[in-house]
């Protein structure tokens, strides 16, 4: 990570002592990176690293729009997670219109909608996403290691796997009007309440759906058994975590205050008010990846950063309100033995027991009558800013907002999930590359190594890519031959 080492590799690159290596696109990811693998004369591993090349700056051109437009428009930036961003951008107005307390229906509705995203967004990404490499292993054959051979080989797992996500799909349609990219959370509220038709079939099948999670907990907790060494060590580095906590340091999606600790387990930073958190999180931009690195201001670049998402929340949490899923994180804990996890592959782990969790609270949920409650949105005294924090699939996630006195946005500032896991993934495939790639021939199996252990972080490239004011450009131009003749750069 130090500059020199940067400086000395690129220098060997340029004179063509190094060979690059490329893994373009990096496949079952939600959006486009590729990593790029310098090699010298004997195939050791130089360099490795994450590239995101895609740009999309939302947070330039939701400028200048209506504030009510915003969570409608922001869900654009993802396909797989918009709920997760509808939300936060509704979380943020809600305090431009003055609405600190939302009524009791609007709050839980809102819950409802989340925790199905949860559950449809872990099961897409255990299931169709990460479960080929698993249950078949990291090097099998290519044709048959995605979810089609995983519905030939095991297809109870498969269909249990579809079914998890429609049913969470059909959460969030009846919640937020549509499947993908609905308009249930306004500044202030929710634009809807359930039938009580509509609970009732929801509830028809929600037995079926806690008891499924329960099993993908043990699916899970299978592989780990199976092989300790692989699930304990692949790509494996120490780093601080962070994520939200419940007022009673409980597991909560939906909100709570700023809580991080460092490699061992310590608490840097507790109870900290969402609303300040540009004093908590600095963001450091590289030339060579449009998405940004956070780390925790008073640590610095170099040790400040961190990992969020599952890994991250289940063990910085202190219970899980679910009397399941706590049983689970209990032994998912004994599991470290008094030690935080770090591995990666452990992410599959405790996104699974999130899963069974929001399983449990959805049904808690569908038992309770606000859901069918008519007061649904509220306002106060009107303001110019906000800031909303969710904990989305992958993680934190940060939205922010300014509005003038026309009711038009003037600045908008999003830090992604995937955002704040830039760096644990360039550490994880660094490691991934040294261990299993250092001196060896390079073959299709061998590179997907680094593609897992990017997997297990359930990236979503595209929502990652919103850089705020100006980014750096690398220019190269090459002759016929591939080799650079000139080379620009706009530094950030």
């Amino acid at each position: 990570m130090a500059s020199e080492a940067f400086a000395l590799e690129t220098a060997a690159a340029e004179a063509g002592t190094l060979r690059r290596v490329a893994i373009d696109p990096v496949s079952r990811v939600e959006g486009h990176g590729k990593v790029t693998l310098l090699l010298d004369a004997n195939d050791e591993v130089q360099q490795v690293r994450l590239h995101i090349v895609e740009f999309r700056g939302f947070e330039k051109f939701i400028q200048g729009r209506p504030y009510w437009e915003v969570p409608v428009m922001v869900q654009r930036l993802c396909g797989i997670c918009p709920v997760s961003h509808h939300l936060a951008a509704a979380k943020a107005l809600d305090h431009v219109v003055g609405a600190e307390k939302l009524p009791a229906s609007a709050e839980k509705l809102r819950r409802l909608m989340h925790y199905g995203q949860i559950l449809q967004s872990h099961a897409l990404h255990f299931f169709h996403l990460s479960s080929p490499d698993l249950l078949f292993g990291f090097a099998s054959d290519a044709g048959r290691r995605n979810i089609v051979g995983v519905a030939a080989a095991y297809p109870e797992v498969a269909k249990q796997g579809v079914l998890l996500r429609k049913f969470g799909q059909e959460v969030i349609r009846l919640t937020a009007g549509k499947r993908v990219h609905g308009t249930g959370a306004i500044p202030g509220g929710v634009n809807r309440a359930l039938s009580p038709a509509e609970r009732d079939g929801l509830l028809a099948d929600i037995d079926q759906i806690v008891d499924w999670s329960r099993a993908a907990v043990q699916i899970v907790k299978r592989l780990h058994a199976a092989d300790p060494p692989l699930y304990d060590s692949f790509g494996t580095f120490r780093s601080n975590i962070l994520s939200l906590v419940g007022a009673d340091g409980a597991l909560d999606f939906y909100d709570g205050r700023l809580r991080a600790r460092d490699a061992d387990g310590k608490i840097l930073v507790d109870g900290f008010a969402v609303e300040n958190y540009q004093q908590l999180i600095h963001e450091e931009v590289k030339p060579w990846s449009y998405m940004k690195f956070p780390f925790l201001a008073a640590l610095g670049p170099r040790d400040g950063w961190y990992k969020v998402g599952p890994l991250a929340r289940v063990q910085n949490c202190d219970s899980i309100a679910t009397s399941l899923a706590e049983g689970e994180r209990r032994e998912f804990i004994d599991h470290g033995q008094g030690r935080l996890i770090h591995a990666p592959l452990a992410y599959h782990w405790a996104r699974m027991i999130e899963m069974l969790h929001a399983a449990e609270t959805i049904k808690d949920l569908l038992h309770d009558d606000d859901l069918s409650g008519s007061e649904l949105s509220c306002s106060g005294t009107r303001r110019h800013e906000g800031v909303g924090v969710i904990e989305a699939p992958r993680g934190t996630l940060i939205h922010h907002y300014r509005v003038d006195d026309d009711d038009l946005v003037t600045m908008c500032n999003l830090i992604v999930s995937t955002t704040h896991n830039n760096q644990p993934m360039n550490e994880a495939i660094r490691r991934v590359a040294r261990r299993y790639l250092n001196g060896r021939q390079l073959s299709e199996g061998l590179l997907n190594h680094i593609e897992v252990a990017i997997r297990a972080f359930d990236p979503c490239l595209s929502c990652a890519t919103h850089a705020l004011g100006k980014m750096p450009l690398q220019l190269e131009l090459q002759d016929a031959a591939g080799q650079v003749i000139a080379r620009m750069r706009s530094a950030s």
